[in-house]
């Protein structure tokens, strides 16, 4: 993976990211077996998820803030295994196939358990859900399909991985607070129906952005 094809991430530079990074190739943490690690904490937290919403107080709290958790240690992941990868020179031939297949895993894990985290299961939300995972699998194959077609790879939201897992998280809080004060559950619809409609737009402006670079370049 070149510089091209990483992932815009902020965090990437912090001296935090660099320290743990560092600390998890010394401990003999490998990029690929990082990777995997991320689709269980993708499990995990569709799991807090899933009961979240089906138990009495107050194992709402613990289960949403646990799955919340577990989404950011998700991500966390993805960042590292790039960074122990390039960073600690430990990049393979098949290192492409685990730093992508895990990510579209983990996002369809976490995604379908969110329209099925709404009780009752009313077939609307959980459809949300599918919904919202398979525009997520798009949204990579497009950025995908731009590397081989020869334009680069774009990474703009406004609904990447990122900002899909942040509303999830935001998502669970809220469930939270609906549960603990008895409210109807209303904050999963909602953020679903916005990834929904943000995946659509990231499609749009991925396949347009692809397309101009393209017809930009030379000819045939």
């Amino acid at each position: 993976m070149t510089a091209m094809d990483r992932r815009p991430v902020q965090a990437r530079e912090t001296r935090w990211a660099s320290n743990l990074a560092r600390g998890l190739a010394k401990a003999g943490f490998r990029p690929n077996a990082i990777s995997l690690l991320s689709v269980l904490f993708a499990l995990l937290a569709g799991a807090g998820l899933l009961l979240g919403s089906r138990c009495s107080l107050p194992w709402p709290i613990v289960l949403f803030l646990l799955a919340s958790l577990f989404i950011e240690l998700r991500l966390i992941a993805n960042l590292m295994d790039g960074m122990v990868a390039i960073e600690g020179g430990f990049q393979t031939r098949a290192g492409a196939v685990y730093n992508e297949l895990p990510d579209r895993l983990s996002d369809s894990i976490i995604l379908v358990c969110a329209g099925y985290s709404v009780p009752g299961n009313p077939w609307w939300v959980w459809a949300l859900g599918w919904a919202a995972a398979l525009l997520a699998m798009l949204t990579a194959y497009v950025r995908v399909l731009g590397g081989a077609s020869g334009a680069s790879q774009p990474f703009i939201g406004p609904m990447a991985k990122q900002q899909r897992m942040h509303f999830v998280v935001a998502g669970a809080l809220f469930s939270m607070v609906e549960a603990v004060l008895g409210w109807p559950v209303r904050a999963m619809p909602l953020v679903l129906g916005l990834i929904v409609l943000g995946s659509v737009l990231t499609v749009l402006r991925r396949v347009w952005r692809i397309v101009r670079e393209l017809n930009a370049g030379p000819g045939p």
